[in-house]
């Protein structure tokens, strides 16, 4: 009898303490994914803001991710308190276990202090066409580890930071100008002279072409095949591909109605036959 009494006595004791617990495990999950859901929007309304305040979206995209990561971080802390877990033990656990955590993600690291250099550089912007990473595309964000780019055919691809910041970076959007490197070969029996005047009237003709500086139209080399010449007009970056693909075209057009040939490779095969 003595001992049913005690076992219930300690029960008597136990049911406060787990209703508590569990009541705090409540509070602590409902603080936990609220915050979560607060965070969430609040970095969303703040990117939105710099947005608005003229603010580069990749920079904006950046700062937001790194202020969900500091109230996720809080949140994560106040929910662990609710539960009944000394936060500051825990910060001190933390803290011992950064530098092993630290060497496991080496790279993510890499990738987090790269990003912050990438903002800080400002080698391009959001809406930039680049060449990085050993990929091509159009800078979409920049986030904590990652950089976001957009293909001309829309596929979507996530460089590293790291590789970004390791690697050369070729902006094709920095500068208002570009120039175009073409090479128009003709057949050694053309009017040299002839092919070059048509080249000037389509250039001069074409008034996406930049006045100054000048296109250069000149003999770059007696090939094997061909005459070739430099055709380097400057154009506005924006209709870099247009123009090239339209002075091709115009090019092989009237080259073809002036009679000036357009070689390709041949090769003579000589046969002998030798007599039994």
């Amino acid at each position: 009898m003595n001992e049913l009494e005690s076992l219930f006595d300690q029960g008597s004791e136990l049911m406060p303490w787990l209703a508590d617990s569990v009541v705090n495990l409540a509070f602590g999950l409902v603080i936990f994914f609220i915050g979560k859901f607060i965070a969430s929007k609040v970095a969303h309304w703040c990117e939105k803001r710099l947005l608005k305040a003229s603010v580069d979206q990749a920079v904006a995209g950046f700062a937001s991710s790194i202020l969900y990561a500091l109230m996720f971080a809080g949140v994560t802390l106040m929910a662990l308190g609710q539960v009944g877990v000394e936060t500051t033990s825990f910060i001190a656990i933390l803290g011992a276990a950064g530098l092993a955590v630290g060497l496991a993600l080496q790279g993510s690291l890499s990738n987090f202090a790269s990003g912050v250099l990438i903002i800080l550089l400002r080698p391009f912007r959001s809406g930039d066409f680049i060449d990085a990473g050993g990929q091509m595309g159009t800078v979409n964000r920049i986030e904590l580890f990652h950089t976001y780019l957009k293909t001309p055919d829309n596929r979507v691809i996530i460089v590293p930071n790291s590789l970004v910041m390791n690697g050369s970076i070729v902006n094709f959007s920095r500068e208002s100008t570009r120039r175009l490197d073409l090479v128009i070969g003709i057949s050694y029996d053309a009017d040299i002279r002839l092919a070059k005047q048509i080249m000037e009237d389509i250039v001069n003709a074409d008034e996406r072409v930049l006045k100054d500086p000048a296109c250069l139209i000149a003999v770059s080399e007696l090939a094997d095949n061909s005459v070739n010449f430099y055709l380097r007009p400057w154009v506005a970056s924006g209709d870099y591909w247009t123009v090239r693909a339209d002075l091709l075209e115009k090019i092989k057009y009237t080259f073809d109605e002036r009679g000036v040939g357009i070689p390709y490779p041949q090769m003579d095969v000589h046969v002998h036959k030798q007599e039994s």
